[in-house]
């Protein structure tokens, strides 16, 4: 495509998603249909991602796009092999007579063919609907949202103390390369690494919880964040803290940094603001598959601990063969994942506007 076309197609792009949105709004006026209401938005997304001049526009589309079909597949995987496995939701109920059980199965529409089941599980998800616990009869948001919030609390602890704790550590092995106390925080870091974190938060809880009396077992009266945040954290802080090293030592080697020593700059300064700020680039690529530890991580831990986040639920939902707290809990953890990691690809151009999108 010449430079000219480009510039044509460009300036019409703008009117044609006016268009595209006034349609949708349109359809959906008439047919309140949430599936128009999908195709226009994937429609406006490859006009921007095909046309858009600017870079983070198009790429911030065609990442959108890739999420969005990310979430598809992962829905669609999740939700056959849940219903190829032999057994069902009901089978575990001895007790329950053949005339509820079809009841049931015709309440969960899952007298009807797999395919089908997963069309109409689709339709009421787009229209916000996860439905109701197959076991408990509450509804699978309500119990997203309120499980979540301890999670959240828990891995959000979790990520500041891995992020911080290991930028300092990594700073401070690689300004003290081959000296004892590089030698050390590596030992540990990598001690750390190697361990299981439910096999860490087992001894944590053995040692400071019942044979010190140090620190008190999580309640849901009194719950305590301590040791929970530690067994999910030093994993993490043990890798960011060999990435931030690794990449700190590239970046002192440069040779903007030799220039801001010969200009008379205070060597804290240049720390903190030339090679500190370069090296955490390749720590903000890990924050992505960071999230993604943490939230998977979590379940682990939060068995250890008794925490009735989220991960107890999602946990406690493969075991009870729950399909919609499954597919609730799957589809909410898959577009949280795609999202940070959208976000730790965007925050690239903050950290160094010269990097560009292609």
């Amino acid at each position: 495509m010449s430079e000219t076309s480009l510039k044509k197609a460009s300036s019409n792009l703008f009117t044609i998603n006016v268009i595209i949105t006034i349609l949708i709004l349109a359809s959906f006026f008439f047919t309140k249909s949430i599936e128009i209401v999908l195709l226009g938005l994937i429609a406006m997304l490859f006009m921007g991602m095909l046309f858009s001049k600017n870079d983070t526009i198009a790429y911030v589309c065609k990442r959108v796009l890739l999420a969005i079909l990310t979430i598809f597949i992962i829905a669609a995987i999740t939700f056959f092999a849940m219903n190829f496995i032999p057994g069902g939701p009901f089978n575990a109920e001895k007790a329950l007579d053949a005339a509820v059980k079809a009841t049931l199965e015709k309440r969960f529409n899952l007298d009807k063919p797999v395919v089908v089941q997963f069309v109409l599980y689709l339709k009421n998800f787009l229209n916000g609907d996860l439905g109701v616990s197959m076991k408990t009869g509450r509804e699978i948001a309500t119990t997203i949202f309120d499980s979540f919030s301890i999670s959240a609390k828990l891995g959000g602890y979790a990520i500041l103390f891995a992020v911080f704790i290991g930028l300092f550590l990594g700073s401070v092995a690689a300004l003290n390369r081959s000296k004892l106390i590089d030698r050390g925080i590596i030992f540990f870091t990598t001690l750390f690494v190697a361990v299981p974190s439910f096999i860490l938060a087992t001894l944590l809880m053995l040692v400071f919880c019942l044979e010190l009396g140090w620190i008190p077992v999580w309640s849901s009266s009194n719950p305590n964040y301590i040791l929970p945040v530690i067994s999910l954290a030093l994993y993490p802080m043990s890798y960011i803290t060999r990435l931030t090293k690794t990449s700190m030592l590239d970046v002192l080697g440069q040779d903007y940094i030799r220039t801001a020593y010969a200009k008379g700059v205070k060597r804290p300064v240049v720390i903190a603001k030339h090679a500190l700020r370069n090296a955490i680039i390749p720590v903000i690529t890990y924050l992505g598959p960071l999230t993604a530890y943490i939230l998977t991580g979590s379940m682990v831990v939060e068995t250890v601990f008794t925490i009735g986040g989220l991960g107890t639920k999602f946990v406690q939902g493969i075991t009870n063969r729950d399909y919609s707290m499954i597919m609730g809990t799957t589809i909410f953890l898959s577009m949280l994942m795609v999202t940070m990691t959208l976000i730790s690809d965007l925050i690239y151009k903050v950290v160094d506007p010269k990097i560009t999108f292609k």
